[in-house]
């Protein structure tokens, strides 16, 4: 099992692949590190790819170099079962070496399959139980404003934990307040590991209950790039203007990038394992050599652009 490890960027650049090839190698780590653990958060993972592409992408200005600077910008994974995309970015960042990934979820790992941020650099938070990562982020807001260093906090929040009273509390301070620093994305990727969000609880419309707390409210396609980046670009102006907080409805597809599985709440966890796993790569630009015997699993192998 081979997860590639890229050069380290300089400090304050984005990746050295293009977005595209960013988020595709996103999409194949998260794959490759279910194979490691034997099962995996598929579809909440690969949903929000593009929208850690971007934010990762030069926007949230975080150093791996130094990691724990007070003044860096915060991202607070509230989804923390998707931290296996997040591991992904990180690493192709240089905060910690990424063929430390092959030990993803084994014992004595600091990667489990939610984040621990006493023990990986760059995770700001500790998330896992679902509905607190916006509360938390709220408090980095207001420390942020306090410090008055212009620092950014992000919160990635899935539309399953919407259902979460304590999202409703966190988000009516935000707004009250005005804390124009903090940005929620809300990953709309329509499924829990319930079923459907439609089948457990409809919160839509969703934009229209974050305006009624205050916010400003954008809908946007969560896999378009340009799309992304012109909401990341006016929730800036927002905050430099002192206005309300900002949250992306973003709409995404659940396991986006592997068609065999895309929208379906059936593979909100599940495990894709030998010629699935090698069909799956292949689809995101990995080609993979067969296996020497019936119990050996495929092995990535690197692709012409050396990914």
């Amino acid at each position: 099992m081979s997860i590639d490890t890229p050069t380290r960027p300089p400090r304050g650049a984005s990746p050295t692949r293009s977005r595209e090839a960013f988020a595709a190698h996103i999409r194949r780590t998260v794959l490759l590190e279910a194979e490691i653990a034997g099962s995996g958060h598929y579809g909440p993972s690969l949903s929000c790819a593009d929208l850690l592409a971007a934010l990762y992408s030069g926007f949230l200005r975080v150093d791996p170099a130094d990691a724990d600077r007070l003044d860096r910008d915060r991202l607070v994974l509230s989804k923390g079962h998707a931290c296996s995309a997040l591991y992904a970015v990180l690493a192709d960042l240089g905060f910690f070496p990424a063929e430390e990934l092959r030990t993803y979820t084994r014992l004595g790992t600091a990667y489990g399959d939610h984040p621990d941020m006493k023990k990986v650099a760059g995770i700001d938070f500790s998330s896992g139980a679902l509905g607190h990562g916006l509360s938390i982020a709220v408090g980095m807001a207001v420390h942020a404003r306090l410090r008055g260093d212009g620092a950014r906090t992000v919160a990635i929040v899935g539309d399953g934990e919407l259902n979460e009273g304590q999202i409703w509390e966190a988000a009516g301070y935000a707004g009250a307040n005005r804390l124009s620093g903090l940005l929620a994305i809300v990953d709309v990727n329509t499924v829990c590991v319930d079923g459907t969000t439609r089948e457990v609880l409809d919160y839509e419309p969703i934009g229209d209950k974050w305006a009624a707390f205050g916010w400003a409210v954008e809908r946007i396609d969560g896999h378009d790039a340009d799309a992304i980046d012109a909401a990341l670009a006016r929730f800036e102006a927002r905050h430099a203007a002192g206005g309300a907080p900002t949250v992306l409805v973003a709409d995404t597809v659940a396991g986006k990038g592997i068609p065999a599985i895309e929208g379906m709440a059936e593979w909100h966890i599940g495990y894709l394992g030998g010629s699935d796993l090698a069909t799956a790569l292949e689809q995101l630009g990995t080609r993979v050599e067969e296996p020497t015997d019936d119990h050996a699993a495929p092995r990535p192998i690197a692709t012409e652009e050396g990914h």
